[in-house]
C-alpha cells in the first residue's frame, strides 16, 4: 500500500498523484551508451567496462527515487512522500497554500517535466524537481 493511501484521513480524497519524469534516467543512458561504444574499441575497453560498472547504481538509484517517490494533492492537503529506508515527508494543509510556482525549462516544456514549489503561510515546500505533467497538480492545487 502506498504511504499516501495509508495517511489519508476519513472523508480525504484523492485529486491528483503525480510521480517523477522519466528524464531521471538519463544520466545512467549516456554512461550506458558511452560504455558500450567504448568496449567496441580495443583501446578504449577499459574505460567502457568501467563507464558500464558505474551505469549499474546509477539506474538502481534513478529506479528506486522513481519508484519511492510520491506527490498527491488531495482535498485537504499536499503531500510529498520520498525515500526507500530514509523517509522524507512533507504535508501541507490545502487552506495554507498561498502561491504554486511551475519552472520548465525549454526541454522541460518539450517533454512536459519541470518543478514545483509549493508556498504556504509561512513554510514552503522544497522545489519537488524533475514532476512529469506538472501543470497537472498545479490546476489540482489551486482548485
Amino acid at each position: 500500500m502506498k504511504y499516501v493511501d495509508k495517511v489519508l484521513e476519513p472523508g480525504e480524497q484523492v485529486l491528483a498523484r503525480g510521480t517523477l519524469h522519466w528524464i531521471i534516467y538519463v544520466l545512467p543512458v549516456i554512461a550506458t551508451t558511452v560504455g558500450v561504444l567504448m568496449l567496441s574499441s580495443h583501446d578504449t575497453a577499459p574505460i567502457g567496462g568501467l563507464l558500464l560498472f558505474i551505469a549499474i547504481p546509477l539506474w538502481l538509484h534513478s529506479w528506486i527515487e522513481r519508484a519511492t517517490t510520491e506527490i498527491a494533492v488531495t482535498s485537504k492537503r499536499v503531500i510529498f512522500k520520498r525515500g526507500l529506508i530514509w523517509r522524507s515527508t512533507i504535508e501541507m494543509n490545502a487552506n495554507k497554500v498561498e502561491s504554486v510556482n511551475v519552472a520548465q525549462s525549454i526541454l522541460g516544456r518539450l517533454l512536459d517535466f519541470g518543478t514545483i514549489t509549493v508556498r504556504g503561510t509561512g513554510t514552503g515546500i522544497e522545489p519537488i524537481r524533475n514532476i512529469a505533467d506538472p501543470l497537472l497538480l498545479r490546476r489540482a492545487v489551486n482548485q
